[in-house]
């Protein structure tokens, strides 16, 4: 039986639940400053903390990406923060010049709620990046992932990779 095209998109995603996070995670530009691997570092909102080392919890996680992080360069990524919706208990006038950027894109709900399971799922708790999983972000053959594959972080060769070989 074949769907129509939301049908279609919905058994797509259900083949990894994380796919859509993940998509999430780039179109936000969470990359820009937590990096592809989480780990963060400079960005243009200053250093991002490691979502790698990250101890929030899921709801925790909604909350920041919802609200950003007052007095840093974690920015809100819901219209109407501090608004509309108080933020960690805050108005925009109790924020004050702690008050977080803006995001240069909002996110509904359902995306917020699918990045946070991703950087639970592929993110939070792992250790150093490997070649394994730039592949994962990336797409195999992606050439920024040499730097993992040359550093001795490379994972058990795929079978592409056999075969290519005599």
């Amino acid at each position: 039986m074949a769907w129509s095209g939301a049908g279609q998109a919905q058994s797509a995603a259900a083949s990894d639940p994380t796919d859509a996070g993940k998509a999430v995670f780039k179109r936000g530009n969470c990359v820009g400053c937590h990096k592809w691997h989480g780990n963060g570092g400079g960005g243009y909102g200053g250093d991002a903390l490691s979502l790698r080392k990250t101890e929030l919890s899921r709801e925790q996680i909604i909350e920041t990406v919802t609200c950003g992080r007052p007095g840093t360069g974690m920015p809100f990524f819901v219209r109407g923060s501090y608004d509309t919706t108080k933020c960690h208990g805050m108005s925009r006038q109790d924020a004050g010049d702690q008050m977080p950027p803006e995001a240069n894109v909002f996110l509904r709900p359902n995306e917020i709620e699918a990045v946070a399971d991703y950087v639970l799922a592929h993110i939070k708790g792992k250790g150093e990046p490997s070649y394994a999983e730039c592949t994962a972000f990336f797409g195999d053959g992606s050439r920024v992932c040499n730097i993992y594959k040359e550093a001795g972080h490379a994972a058990a060769p795929s079978d592409n990779n056999d075969k290519a070989k005599p």
